[in-house]
């Protein structure tokens, strides 16, 4: 389940500055592009941030499961904001696992160690009993779906959001 979770939110991805509004890749998620200045993404964002010691509970709770930081990496390619699980919060730093490959990012792979720089986290998120925790970005591109596309993430994702 957890892995399964975690390729499903591999979707998410956020690139910022991009022409195309998604894009398909083969055997790998779908990458949704926003713009930098999205000001609902970015409230999104800010929420997670201010809301940050809610995940450092999840990590404290026997309940939670697939707890996953939403990092911004950037290089002279552009800038894409990739989920790490395995999340490791020790002598106040963050660290865990890539989830998936990045698409303009190349310095990073899936499954590489990644320490987390907290300026940089964009999103955080957790399950207890299939309900959704945090995962403000995920919300937000969520709404922007089509009906169709929202019953197919429900349905493969077992998540429920509010």
């Amino acid at each position: 389940m957890k892995t399964k979770l975690l390729a499903i939110l591999s979707i998410f991805f956020l690139i910022s500055c991009k022409d195309s509004n998604k894009i398909e890749r083969e055997n790998e998620p779908t990458i949704y592009g926003v713009e930098s200045q999205d000001e609902e993404m970015n409230a999104a964002i800010l929420k997670a941030n201010e809301t940050l010691k809610d995940f450092n509970a999840g990590l404290l709770n026997p309940k939670a499961e697939n707890l996953a930081l939403k990092v911004q990496f950037t290089n002279s390619s552009g800038t894409e904001h990739m989920w790490v699980g395995d999340i490791v919060f020790k002598d106040g730093e963050y660290s865990g696992i890539l989830n998936n490959d990045p698409e303009y990012v190349k310095e990073y792979k899936s499954g590489d160690k990644i320490d987390i720089d907290p300026s940089k986290i964009s999103d955080w998120m957790y399950l207890e009993n299939g309900k959704l925790f945090g995962g403000y970005t995920i919300k937000v591109l969520r709404n922007r779906m089509s009906e169709e596309e929202r019953k197919q993430f429900d349905a493969e994702s077992g998540m429920q959001i509010d």
